[in-house]
């Protein structure tokens, strides 16, 4: 697993069109997938907040994502789509670390784009796979999908 940092120094192009999927509304804006304790996936949107160079997500106190992240760290997050029918896609997945350094919570709600609370809980998002998905020959029968994918496991020490 890497952080998002990690992940750039690794892979700057993926990273860079990766973070303007998330970002491409100025808020982050994504879907999340956790694993409940029954074992079946929970899927929730959030507002992910890049703050320097890691990612991260804040969670509700109460929300049952913070209960599964804190159970089961896996998580998968997907970029919301673009407002067009051959928009590009960007997926992340890996393990969610909880963060209570109160330095980096409160320099990751000054970096929040969107409306965030300091009771909320802090977690970063340590990556393990990504993968960029860009569409070819829309409109025509050769329409097809082109997949980018990197792993942390194939990354350089």
């Amino acid at each position: 697993m890497v952080t998002w940092s990690e992940f750039e120094k690794a892979n700057r192009a993926l990273a860079e069109a990766g973070s303007k999927q998330i970002f491409q509304y100025g808020v982050g804006l994504a879907f999340l997938a956790t694993v409940r304790k029954d074992g079946s996936p929970r899927l929730h949107p959030l507002c992910p907040v890049l703050s320097d160079s890691h990612l991260y997500i804040l969670v509700l106190p109460h929300s049952p994502k913070r209960w599964d992240l804190q159970r089961d760290g896996r998580y998968s997050l997907q970029a919301f789509p673009q407002a067009r029918p051959d928009s590009d896609e960007f997926y992340l997945n890996g393990m969610a670390h909880l963060v209570t350094d109160s330095a980096k919570k409160s320099a990751v709600l000054a970096d929040a784009k969107h409306v965030a609370s300091a009771d909320e809980i802090l977690f970063e998002l340590l990556i393990e796979r990504a993968m960029w998905t860009t569409w070819e020959g829309f409109g025509t029968p050769e329409y097809h999908s082109k997949h980018t994918i990197w792993k942390a496991q194939d990354a350089a020490p």
